[in-house]
């Protein structure tokens, strides 16, 4: 609560990467979450999503601009934004990749969450400020051959936060990254590769100074933090959600 008044937040892509925790602890905040994610057309998937996020609403529009608009229209104010942003990191040599999965890598994970902090951006402003928090990588500390596209996309991203903080700070408008790497999620750590194989098991504690990989429910925590803060000084951060690494060079599992 806020002056009495709960909080609203708007929560992207919401059924993978760093979406089912943001929301999961959002929730538990007191926030009102609003979600959004392409896949819950699939009237299953958005059952089975509510079932495990009881009073989720689920905002249908899928172009950034208007998803904005309608999150607006649904509670009048929108305190925080998380642009919960993935996409397939193939790894694949720069000669064998095509432009498209370039452009497609880019429009996802760059010009998605540009769009939406646009269309945000003057409403945010017009009700004296707000949280933003985009989720993006710390990869690109240790890159690594064949991986061209994705770390490029997210160095992209997060120099496009630092940029945004600056022009939005007198605003009142925090803009902030958590940028995860070894954070088990399906997307880009699974199940089946590094927590039931020894070979993927191996991999983490070869490259993880922690010994493990990231808990869903601890970047939850994090994200939950920056987009409750009223601590708006807090800018411009790109906080690193990595247990440790980089601490030497990873190689590419065999």
């Amino acid at each position: 609560m806020t002056d009495g008044r709960i909080r609203t937040a708007l929560v992207t892509n919401a059924i993978d990467y760093a979406g089912p925790p943001a929301v999961s602890a959002l929730l538990a905040a007191g926030f009102t979450v609003l979600v959004h994610d392409t896949h819950f057309e699939d009237a299953e998937r958005w059952l089975v999503f509510r079932e495990q996020n009881p009073g989720a609403i689920w905002i249908q529009e899928t172009d950034p601009q208007l998803l904005v608009k309608s999150a607006w229209e649904v509670t009048g104010r929108v305190d925080a934004i998380v642009s919960n942003d993935h996409f397939p990191a193939h790894q694949t040599s720069t000669v064998a990749t095509s432009l498209q999965f370039f452009r497609d890598t880019l429009e996802a994970l760059v010009v998605d969450p540009f769009s939406l902090l646009q269309a945000a951006a003057p409403m945010l402003k017009r009700q004296g400020g707000g949280n933003v928090v985009f989720v993006t990588s710390c990869r690109t500390r240790a890159p690594i051959a064949g991986a061209v596209v994705a770390d490029a996309a997210r160095a992209a991203a997060n120099a496009m936060v630092k940029s945004l903080a600056v022009e939005f700070a007198a605003d009142g408008v925090a803009i902030n990254a958590v940028a995860p790497n070894f954070l088990y999620s399906e997307a880009y750590y699974p199940k089946s590769v590094f927590l039931e194989s020894t070979r993927g098991l191996q991999y983490v504690l070869d490259h993880v100074p922690a010994q493990r990989l990231g808990k869903p429910e601890e970047i939850g925590e994090l994200i939950s933090f920056l987009a409750a803060t009223s601590a708006k000084f807090l800018t411009g951060a790109v906080i690193d959600f990595s247990g440790g690494w980089p601490s030497m060079a990873p190689r590419p599992i065999e």
